[in-house]
């Protein structure tokens, strides 16, 4: 389990193939910040942008460490397919403060980016959320960008043949520099992860199998 409170901004330095065809997964080996390794162990779970791996090599002395995804984990995230900066969080400690909300680290869909600008001191970040997210989305509900625990201020509905919904969200200047969520722009496809009280919730009033028990 993850908080989404980044931390720490990393970058996916190399990317080697597992195999010879598209079924295979890649192999990505990330830099850290000096001593983000310490504490870390194989098999420890960090999540990159959101996405829960496995750390499966380290390399501490240099900073680095390695993790294998799956070619379903790679068509169902995004940010993780090339180089480049990327959010990172390890897993919550029992004795941790919750500073977010509850993330599991399992992206349950990709949103585009339509609009990041300053607004004052701070920046509005638009997105686009695919259709099958739109019932979790709440004015002030919790969501998870790119691993980042973020609090929406407006769900617009979109009624073209697409669908979908636009979420607009306040990042305070803090949030922008610590993150990697300042490199976004309109175009960006970013990682979202619905609250998973929301995904319970839904369950719960979706399932008819108790009440045609009684």
């Amino acid at each position: 389990m993850f908080t989404g409170i980044i931390t720490g901004v990393g970058r996916i330095v190399a990317i080697h193939s597992l195999g010879s065809s598209s079924d295979h997964g890649k192999r990505l080996t990330i830099e850290t910040p000096a001593g983000y390794l310490d504490d870390v162990g194989l098999g420890d779970s960090i999540a990159l942008n959101g996405a829960c791996m496995t750390a499966t090599a380290l390399d501490s002395a240099n900073n680095r460490f390695s993790i294998d995804i799956s070619a379903e984990s790679l068509a169902k995230t995004s940010g993780l397919a090339q180089t480049g900066i990327i959010n990172l969080e390890k897993a919550l400690r029992a004795n941790d403060r919750l500073g977010g909300h509850i993330v599991a680290g399992h992206v349950d869909g990709i949103g585009s980016v339509t609009h990041f600008a300053q607004v004052g001191e701070s920046w509005e970040l638009r997105i686009r959320a695919p259709r099958e997210l739109s019932k979790y989305l709440a004015y002030k509900g919790s969501i998870t960008v790119n691993g980042v625990s973020l609090t929406v201020n407006r769900v617009v509905d979109l009624t073209e043949d697409t669908g979908g919904s636009e979420i607009s969200i306040n990042l305070i200047p803090h949030t922008v520099e610590n993150t990697a969520l300042g490199q976004l722009a309109p175009g960006s496809q970013v990682n979202l992860e619905i609250d998973l009280i929301a995904r319970y919730v839904e369950r719960m009033l979706t399932d008819t199998s108790a009440s045609l028990k009684s």
